[in-house]
């Protein structure tokens, strides 16, 4: 006997598609789904909440010398004239050398983030750009789960669907 729900699919599919899941209900917030797919992430999904809640304090805040590209009110690198030593002309790029205080994050948050980031993916905006998804649960979602003990997760049926008859329902984060 199993103890989860194989869902009609090879081990590799169905935890790439809890996975995907998983991701997607983190990131918008709910979820419409069958009902046995639902069960499966929101055991995943709720782990990774407790996990988040339990860790969300756990950092110390360090200052870092950050050296960058010096930037004009456009927003454009600034540049200036140098010599190279055959006597040839380039631009340089300015460099500004920046104090930032920036989250160090304790071994234990360290962890618990890598664990999170085994069980979502990587996900990217319209842009391009990666979306942190480890932050905003240890940002967004930690702090407003704090007073919880587990339960995160809500399954709201919706009905069968037309094609197969399967019980729909929609996963959303409470």
């Amino acid at each position: 006997m199993s103890k989860n729900r194989k869902l009609g699919k090879k081990t590799d599919q169905r935890l790439a598609m809890l996975r995907t899941q998983a991701t997607d209900l983190i990131l918008n917030e709910k979820i419409t789904t069958t009902e046995a797919r639902a069960k499966e992430v929101k055991a995943i999904v709720d782990s990774i909440i407790s996990l988040a809640v339990k860790e969300k304090d756990n950092f110390e805040e360090v200052e870092v010398k950050v050296v960058r590209a010096k930037l004009d009110s456009k927003g454009n690198k600034v540049t200036e004239i140098a010599k190279s030593k055959n006597g040839k002309e380039y631009l340089k790029v300015v460099k500004e050398e920046v104090t930032e205080k920036r989250q160090k994050d304790m071994p234990s948050r360290l962890n618990a983030r890598r664990k999170i980031m085994s069980k979502i993916n990587k996900v990217k905006d319209k842009d391009g750009k990666n979306i942190d998804l480890p932050a905003k649960l240890f940002n967004e979602l930690a702090p407003k789960y704090q007073d919880r003990v587990g339960g995160y997760t809500r399954i709201v049926k919706l009905g069968k669907r037309r094609g197969d008859s399967a019980e729909i329902v929609l996963l959303q984060l409470l």
